[in-house]
């Protein structure tokens, strides 16, 4: 029997239903919607006592992975992460994890957690994972049914059926989305949510995955074999990786197997796949308003706000959504999530920008914002951590004008380098070889204007990166 049991944290979803917070470049997992940290960094907390959990796996893609590096150093916690070069759902992710575990121990038991969900009683979720050990050690595949606080109808459902030992449960039957009759009869009849967090033997896994889809499976596995380094990261070659069918490990594995038990748990969990979730997850005030950030109601009700900058003010409504970005603004109604899953379809058509990125994008090296653009100009506020640095680079259709704010940064200009202090500038030509760094103890800041013919990002032509980017 193993000894510790092995989180692997599933890192690479997009979060498009938390939009205009969440978006392609910088998904909901990564962002502090409920306080200080991320509900990545919450998940990665609830499994970090070594006495029950080994080093964790995570799995994501080339796009997060610096941003996984960031958030685990805020928290002081380490992990191998492995970086899947196209997404296929959560089965091919799963079962690469556990290929990655069973090379580490052959006897692991692994506990696959969606990085994007909320549990508001750590305790709980614990001591399941603790009940759940002995039967996931002894080859059942272990799911966590969530006792329904209501009838929802944004969550399948899972019937539970005779006792295996202790709370868990043999499952007789795993169910779609229900309507409201229904949820609220799959309640009365015992039925637990499905939270999409398992605990499995790593072997078993793979031997009841292969069972149905050998090609995916043994494609998955040679990946894991075949992988390369590339800082700290793992990378799975996209030749073998991406022959496996994508699929999501309920339907490729959870409702084919016959040894699916579940263990319900009340511990205040959430998917958090809705703004009516935040909401319902948010401090409200005495008419149950929820706001982050400057928000001011007046004779309104049940409305949810979130604002990065602007104050929003709110009069005589009732049951809206209000979330505003610097670059887009999104006012909903609180009982219809599936209206912004449409909306965002839409949005990807007309201006794919928005659900992308956001003006702030982060680097690994700090973030860039754009404040203005026009024509033949743009204007960006750049933070530069500190001894963080850019990569060695030219531009064909552009020149650049620093002036630093806050901090010094050293600048080098083709074979010159120079210290440029805080109300100092420089200037960099269209074609020189140039690269910023900065070498202090606190954020370097400087406003960037660029001119030319051309400024779109792909003008960047990078000869050396610390990130091997170029």
């Amino acid at each position: 029997m193993s000894e510790r049991i092995i989180p692997l944290i599933m890192c690479g979803g997009a979060g498009t239903r938390l939009w205009p917070a969440s978006r392609e470049g910088r998904p909901k997992q990564f962002l502090r919607l409920f306080g200080a940290r991320s509900t990545f960094q919450d998940t990665m907390l609830r499994v970090s006592d070594p006495a029950l959990f080994g080093r964790p796996i995570i799995i994501t893609n080339a796009a997060y992975r610096f941003m996984v590096l960031e958030q685990l150093g805020e928290i002081g916690l380490e992990a191998d992460i492995l970086l899947e070069p196209v997404r296929r759902d959560s089965g091919p992710a799963i079962a690469a994890g556990a290929a990655f575990a069973l090379g580490r121990d052959p006897d692991a038991v692994v506990l696959a957690l969606a990085a994007d969900h909320v549990v508001r009683d750590n305790a709980a979720f614990v001591d399941a994972c603790r009940k759940a050990l002995s039967v996931a050690t002894a080859g059942c595949i272990v799911t966590f049914g969530v006792v329904p606080e209501r009838p929802a109808t944004e969550y399948g459902y899972i019937r539970p059926g005779d006792v295996i030992a202790g709370d868990v449960r043999k499952v007789t039957q795993f169910v779609e989305k229900p309507d409201q009759p229904t949820a609220a009869r799959y309640i009365a009849d015992g039925y637990l949510w499905n939270s999409g967090n398992f605990m499995f033997r790593a072997r078993m896994l793979l031997d009841e995955y292969g069972a149905v889809d050998a090609d995916s499976v043994g494609a998955l596995t040679e990946a894991v074999e075949s992988a390369g380094r590339d800082l700290s990261f793992v990378t799975l070659p996209l030749e073998l990786f991406g022959k496996a069918r994508p699929i999501s490990i309920d339907y490729a594995v959870m409702e084919k197997t016959t040894q699916a038990a579940v263990i319900p748990v009340s511990c205040g969990w959430s998917d958090v796949g809705s703004w009516h979730a935040v909401w319902d997850l948010s401090d409200k005030d005495a008419h149950g308003n929820a706001a982050q950030g400057l928000a001011v109601f007046e004779d309104s009700r049940n409305c949810n706000v979130s604002t990065d900058k602007a104050l929003v003010a709110l009069e005589g409504v009732d049951d809206l959504v209000v979330i505003a970005t610097q670059d887009a603004i999104l006012v909903s109604r609180q009982n219809d999530p599936n209206g912004l899953k449409r909306l965002v379809g839409k949005l990807k058509t007309v201006a794919p920008q928005v659900t992308e990125d956001h003006l702030r994008v982060h680097r690994p090296w700090g973030s860039y914002e754009s404040l203005d653009i026009g024509e033949r100009h743009q204007v960006k506020r750049i933070v530069v951590k500190a001894g963080g640095r850019l990569s060695l680079q030219k531009h064909h259709h552009r020149s650049e004008h620093w002036i630093v704010v806050r901090g010094a940064a050293l600048v080098t200009v083709n074979d010159q380098q120079k210290m440029v202090h805080e109300n100092e500038s420089i200037y960099i030509p269209i074609g020189a070889v140039h690269r910023m760094e900065n070498p202090g103890k606190i954020p370097l800041e400087l406003i960037e204007v660029q001119t030319g013919s051309y400024l779109g990002e792909d003008d960047i032509v990078r000869l050396e990166d610390d990130y091997r980017r170029s």
